[in-house]
């Protein structure tokens, strides 16, 4: 289980963790809604995957120095998570949403124009998953939570 002596890897997988459950009470702060389901869901505050690439990152700077190979290759790699985040995974979840509303409108369409009375069979279609990415704040937040976990953890 030396594994689990990884610091680095610790901090990514704990900073991981509480991304995900804190997205619980912050949704019951924001929006008085509580969806537990969120710790098991892509997207929304704070992002996970830059809190777990940030965490990853600041551990290896504090085990190995900022001017290691590895701390060089662990930034890089989470500046292109972060921005791919914000950027393909975010315009993916734009583009299911737009996606579901089409589908919606044209069952809408087909129902008004022919009477067809075979909505249930399109009602079981599943829908695309529009929460995706993250907005630039999801991210920046995931990055400083995983900053801070991984100095708070390696005091430990």
């Amino acid at each position: 289980m030396n594994l689990f002596l990884n610091f680095p890897l610790v901090a990514a997988l704990t900073a991981i963790v509480f991304a995900q459950v804190i997205k619980v009470p912050i949704r019951l702060i924001v929006t008085k809604e509580f969806v537990p389901g969120l710790v098991f869901s892509t997207g929304g505050m704070p992002s996970s995957h830059s809190a777990a690439v940030a965490a990853l990152t600041t551990g290896i700077g504090i085990l190995d120095g900022v001017m290691s190979t590895s701390f060089a290759i662990s930034f890089v790699i989470s500046i292109i998570i972060m921005f791919d985040a914000t950027g393909v995974r975010r315009q993916a979840g734009e583009q299911a949403i737009l996606l579901n509303q089409l589908v919606k409108d044209f069952q809408y369409f087909i129902e008004e124009a022919k009477d067809w009375n075979k909505k249930a069979e399109y009602e079981k279609r599943k829908e695309l998953k529009e929460l995706l990415g993250h907005q630039p704040i999801e991210v920046l937040f995931g990055g400083l939570s995983g900053i801070g976990i991984a100095f708070l953890l390696y005091q430990f």
